[in-house]
């Protein structure tokens, strides 16, 4: 069973129909004392909006305790564009907020680009030699993007995407917990193929 963190900033429907296309249970959470979260072999963090709403939601609902915890335990942990952010250090979205710190790096906005959002199709570029077997085909598979702000590339980034003048983390890996900056399940074939690829390389 894999957990989707409900907070009211979430992609949860079309995660939910993502994961079952692939044969995978899920379930809503709204919170962590939800009576399914004793059996949970994975948690998802969805997330669409503005990161300090999100983690004032996060904090009202409880989630940022137990999601430190069960990363500190090495559990499986996804983390899907806003949710990916949110395992940041911070956010400079309308000032400063901290996040939960799980990812190096702060997120920032794509200064960069000549529009924003950022909203489209774009291609990765893996900048490891090996990044487990999540690796798509380099610069020729494509994601959906929808964003403003983005994390610099660091010490977690297994892979870049660059619009115009940013390049920004697309996707963040440590120890057992994986972050996309793109919608895997607005993605196509592809999202799901690197869903899925992901979950395996978890051990999910």
């Amino acid at each position: 069973m894999i957990g989707l963190i409900d907070y009211g900033a979430g992609n949860i429907g079309n995660v939910e129909r993502a994961l079952k296309h692939l044969g995978r249970d899920s379930a809503a959470l709204d919170s962590p004392d939800a009576p399914c979260s004793g059996v949970l072999e994975a948690l998802l963090l969805p997330g669409v909006g503005s990161f300090p709403s999100a983690m004032a939601s996060l904090f009202s609902r409880g989630w940022p305790s137990f999601i430190s915890e069960w990363v500190r335990m090495e559990r499986p942990l996804i983390g899907i564009c806003l949710g990916m952010q949110i395992l940041c250090e911070g956010s400079t979205e309308r000032g400063w907020t901290k996040g939960l710190g799980i990812f190096q790096g702060v997120v920032d906005i794509l200064s960069g680009t000549r529009k924003l959002p950022h909203v489209g199709w774009n291609s990765l570029e893996w900048v490891v030699p090996r990044p487990g077997g999540i690796a798509t085909r380099p610069g020729l598979d494509c994601f959906y993007f929808v964003h403003s702000y983005g994390l610099a590339p660091g010490r977690d980034t297994v892979a870049t995407t660059t619009v115009d003048e940013t390049c920004f983390s697309s996707v963040v890996k440590r120890d057992r917990t994986i972050g996309f900056q793109f919608h895997p399940e607005r993605s196509g074939f592809r999202g799901l193929e690197i869903l899925s690829r992901t979950l395996k390389e978890l051990g999910v």
